[in-house]
């Protein structure tokens, strides 16, 4: 082999082995093109759903009673509908309402032969679920929520502060209880006649009723502060099934063949001869009277 050879032949293998190196730089930076996108993308349906509103500042004395609507595509319903219950209980929450369903677009049935129709069904299917959680942890289900997310269509976060109401009703509830001290007092120590005691007792009922009412105002507003409520409506693209079924026998199918319709005939009629012979002879006693009264007739009459 000569110099000039071995020349050409370095500079081919070189070439080769720089050619196979770029080739694998090119496919890695795509494939982590790709993995960066689906991040990218997960990411960015995280921070659209989320909001500062579905955070909790623990440094605040404020409450916040924290609700969001969401409404979103999903690849797979009913798999979605299992990843979102699964965090809702990892994450302390509970479920309090979810109806799955499908809803038939159309159906089109095509005979393919004498025994058998393929039936094509399009149809949709969605789920509304409504969920409770912690309000600490409102913002990282939402989060965990959002990787389900397909294509958003809305989402509302709300934040409603009730810490003046809530107060409100602690004042109320105070102010009931010195009244129903007083009337209570009062019908102790100067409710002597009926009439006074029972009207006493009324209003005394009465400012219980609003105790009682502004507490359990406020139990439910705590309640409410404590567990955020999500609305979730989540559908997936138009699905098609397709499945055969066996055609419906015609009622002709089962309709006698001639001779033995005739054979029904024939039986039929011989039936009919036979009521008409018992129906004869059940009238023999009128045929006797009306015999009897003729020869009796034409023998008067000849005499």
């Amino acid at each position: 082999m000569n110099k000039n050879t071995k020349i050409v032949l370095t500079l081919l293998a070189l070439g080769l082995v720089l050619s196979c190196k770029e080739y694998v730089e090119d496919d890695s930076m795509e494939s982590n093109e790709v993995l960066y996108s689906i991040i990218d993308s997960e990411e960015s349906n995280a921070n659209a759903v989320s909001s500062s509103a579905a955070v909790v500042d623990k440094n605040s004395n404020r409450k916040f009673v924290r609700t969001a609507d969401v409404k979103f595509k999903v690849k797979n319903v009913t798999k979605s509908t299992y990843a979102i219950e699964d965090a809702t209980t990892k994450f302390g929450g509970f479920v309090t309402y979810t109806h799955l369903q499908s809803n038939i677009h159309s159906e089109d049935r095509t005979k393919v032969s004498q025994d058998s129709t393929l039936v094509t069904t399009k149809y949709k299917v969605d789920n509304n679920i409504t969920i409770r959680v912690p309000n600490t942890k409102m913002d990282t289900v939402i989060k965990t929520i959002a990787k389900q997310i397909h294509f958003l269509d809305y989402r509302i976060i709300k934040a409603n502060d009730v810490s003046l109401q809530m107060i409100s009703n602690e004042l109320v509830q105070k102010r009931s209880n010195s009244s129903e001290k007083r009337l209570e007092n009062a019908i102790d120590s100067k409710g002597k006649k009926l009439n006074q005691v029972v009207k006493a007792e009324e209003n005394l009922d009465a400012k219980k009723e609003q105790n009682d009412a502004s507490k359990l105002q406020n139990l439910s507003l705590q309640d409410q502060v404590n567990f955020s409520t999500l609305t979730l409506n989540i559908y997936q693209d138009e699905s098609i099934k397709q499945e055969m079924v066996a055609n419906e026998k015609s009622i002709n199918a089962y309709r006698p063949n001639i001779g033995l319709q005739i054979w029904d005939s024939i039986k039929t009629g011989w039936f009919m001869l036979e009521h008409i012979i018992s129906f004869v002879v059940v009238l023999w006693p009128f045929v006797l009277i009306g015999l009897l009264g003729f020869f009796g007739y034409k023998k008067f009459l000849k005499k």
